[in-house]
C-alpha cells in the first residue's frame, strides 16, 4: 500500500512539474515574442488605434487618456508615468488639445522626454488648423481635425514616418500597413461624401454640446452650431445655451446631437427650451468600449455618419 501511495505521489509531482515546466516555457516565448517591439505610448485612444493599424504586431501601444476619458484634461496615473519613461516613442495630437492644466508637458518633462532629440511626434503636423474664435480662446487652434477623415489620412501618415524613423528595419512593413489603412479611409471619405449629398442644404445643421465638428462641416458641408467651443472653458452657462437655442429656432433646426464623452445635461436644456430632440450620440474625443459602437477610429466614424444621416433624413 505504501509503495502504491508512493508511486502515485511521484506520478502527481511529475505532473506537477511537467505542466509548471511547460508553464515557464510559455512565459519564456511570450517574453521573447515582445522583444523587438516598439513600446509606444499615445496621449488618447484615437491615435492609438491608428498608431496599432500602421504598427500592426511591432508595436505595444498604450494610451494615456482611457477610453471615454478627456484628452483635454487629463491627471496622468502612476503606470502612465512608467509607460512615458519607457516609451520609445510618443504620440500626440497637438493643435491645443493636450494643453488643459499643462499635463502632457509636465509628463513630458517627469519622464525625461521634453529634450529636443526626444522621440515624441505630434500626429497632426501638417493639418490645415482652424481657429477657435470663444472669449479667452479666439485665435486658438482647432484640436479635433481627425473628425474630417482627410486628416486621419494625414495622421496615418504621420505616424508610419515616424515609426519608420524609430525602427527603420521595418520600413516596408510599415509602409504596407499605412497604404492598406490609407485605402479604406479614402473609401470612407468618398462614401460620406456622397451619403450627405442626399440630405438638403437647410438641412445640414449639427448642433452638438462642444464646437468639435468645424472640421467635419467643413469636409462634409454642413453648418455647424455648438452650446461651448471647447471642453477646457466653462460647459453650459446661461449665455452659452441662449446664444445656441436661438441659433436653432432662427434657422428651425430639428434634431440635436450630444457626445459620448460629455456631460449630456446640457444639451437636455437646450432640447427643453427649444422642444427639439436629440436624435443621437456622436464619438468625439474617445473611441466606444472595446467590442461595443465605435471601437475603432473607422467605425467611430462610420457610427457618427450614420447617425448624422439617419437624423436628418427622418426629421420633418
Amino acid at each position: 500500500m505504501k509503495k502504491t501511495l508512493t508511486v502515485l505521489f511521484l506520478s502527481l509531482f511529475m505532473v506537477i512539474a511537467t505542466a509548471c515546466g511547460t508553464n515557464n516555457e510559455e512565459k519564456e516565448q511570450s517574453d521573447k515574442d515582445e522583444q523587438g517591439k516598439l513600446e509606444v505610448v499615445t496621449t488618447y485612444s484615437i491615435l492609438y488605434d491608428i498608431v496599432k493599424n500602421v504598427g500592426g504586431d511591432k508595436v505595444n501601444v498604450h494610451s494615456l487618456a482611457p477610453i471615454g476619458g478627456d484628452p483635454h484634461e487629463y491627471e496622468p496615473l502612476p503606470v502612465d508615468v512608467q509607460k512615458t519613461t519607457d516609451a520609445d516613442i510618443v504620440f500626440y495630437n497637438g493643435l491645443n488639445l493636450e494643453t488643459g492644466n499643462g499635463w502632457f508637458k509636465k509628463l513630458l518633462s517627469s519622464t525625461g522626454k521634453d529634450g529636443e532629440d526626444a522621440p515624441v511626434y505630434q500626429m497632426s503636423k501638417g493639418v490645415e488648423a482652424k481657429l477657435l474664435t470663444s472669449k479667452g480662446n479666439k485665435g486658438a487652434e482647432d484640436p479635433h481635425a481627425w473628425l474630417d477623415v482627410r486628416n486621419g489620412i494625414v495622421y496615418t501618415q504621420n505616424a508610419k514616418d515616424a515609426l519608420i524613423e524609430v525602427d527603420p528595419e521595418n520600413t516596408e512593413y510599415y509602409e504596407q500597413n499605412a497604404e492598406n489603412y490609407i485605402a479604406q479611409l479614402e473609401q470612407l471619405h468618398a462614401d460620406a461624401v456622397e451619403k450627405f449629398s442626399q440630405i438638403p442644404k437647410e438641412k445640414r445643421f449639427l448642433v452638438t454640446s462642444e464646437g468639435a465638428f468645424k472640421y467635419f462641416s467643413d469636409a462634409y458641408d454642413f453648418e455647424a452650431a455648438y452650446i461651448w467651443e471647447i471642453n477646457a472653458e466653462n460647459e453650459g452657462s446661461p449665455q452659452q445655451v441662449k446664444k445656441v437655442v436661438d441659433i436653432i429656432r432662427e434657422n428651425n433646426i430639428k434634431a440635436l446631437f450630444v457626445e459620448t464623452s460629455i456631460d449630456s445635461r446640457p444639451m437636455e436644456t437646450v432640447s427643453r427650451e427649444t422642444n427639439v430632440p436629440i436624435e443621437g450620440v456622436l464619438f468625439t474625443d474617445s473611441l466606444g468600449e472595446p467590442g461595443a459602437d465605435g471601437d475603432t477610429y473607422i467605425k467611430m466614424m462610420e457610427w457618427n455618419m450614420n447617425t448624422i444621416y439617419d437624423a436628418l433624413t427622418n426629421v420633418e
